[in-house]
């Protein structure tokens, strides 16, 4: 249910308000590209500047409009674990698939501090857990083996991981099995993320060349890694482009090219310079996106 290409899904905006209409526009033009799966409120969705109360709209549009056409991963994630036990809530009883449970962020907790955190959340939650496992946003790095003991809980069923190693794949095979769901947190490197034992992505990259992403992730299924790469190397200058700058701000400037949706952002964060702009127009123009 949870592999192959899902976009980590921007939350657009206009004129300072989360934009309803785009963003069904969105979900349905990501399903009909292929992607198998959608995360809201994500990173890339701006969750460090939604209000809950947009935050819970937002995962509400994306599971009424994918009406179980693909699954949906809602984040839910906080360094508080009462606050983050609220959202894994919300999320279950707004009909989500899973939940995207980053690990607790400035805080940053011990190993077993990691331990108590999920397993609190795991208690509590009517719906599959996904850890989002991200060192250099949340400054903490959950181990192999802090891992190996959560994926025993009925409900932690995979990570997210966006640690850059993709040795880890193996490591964590080792502690969590093979049945554990691992899905790269990076483009760039998710092809042989996949090789190692992976079974998809949760992309950025995704919000502007859905059907490409999606293909890359099918032939890695399949065992195509010849033809994965070739995607992949298509892909490879506009990931470097994307993350010239926030990541978020790379994606949305991808979509306003395509019409998909405007560009703005909530700061601390702006838009893309033009010299950015530029490159991201350039590197979907070389991969056959526009």
């Amino acid at each position: 249910m949870f592999k192959g290409s899902m976009p980590a899904l921007v939350t657009p905006f206009a004129n300072g308000k989360v934009d309803e209409k785009s963003l069904v526009k969105l979900v349905n033009w990501h399903i009909e590209q292929g992607s198998t799966g959608l995360v809201p409120v994500g990173t890339t969705g701006e969750s460090p500047t939604l209000t809950h109360e947009e935050d819970q709209l937002v995962i509400k549009i994306v599971v009424e409009t994918a009406a179980g056409r693909v699954p949906v991963i809602a984040g839910a994630g906080s360094n508080n674990t009462a606050e983050a036990l609220n959202m894994v809530q919300f999320a279950t009883e707004a009909g989500a698939d899973a939940a995207l449970v980053v690990t607790p962020y400035y805080n940053r907790p011990t190993q077993a501090g990691l331990i108590a955190h999920f397993t609190a959340l795991n208690n509590a939650s009517g719906i599959p857990i996904f850890i989002y496992n991200i060192p250099p946003r949340s400054v903490i790095d959950m181990s192999p083996e802090t891992m190996g003991e959560l994926s025993k809980l009925d409900k932690i069923i995979g990570v997210k991981d966006a640690t850059g190693d993709i040795g880890r794949v193996s490591a964590q095979r080792l502690t969590c099995g093979h049945d554990f769901i691992q899905l790269s947190g990076e483009d760039p490197s998710s092809v042989g993320f996949n090789a190692q034992g992976g079974v998809g992505m949760i992309s950025v990259t995704a919000n502007v060349a859905p059907k490409l992403c999606a293909q890359m992730q099918e032939a890695t299924l399949a065992g195509d890694y010849e033809k994965a790469r070739d995607i992949n190397d298509r892909l490879m200058p506009l990931h470097q482009a994307i993350f010239a700058e926030p990541g978020l701000c790379g994606a949305k400037a991808g979509l306003q090219i395509l019409g998909m949706c405007s560009d703005d952002v909530r700061l601390p964060l702006l838009p893309v310079t033009n010299d950015t702009r530029k490159k991201i127009e350039a590197a979907m123009q070389d991969a056959g996106v526009i």
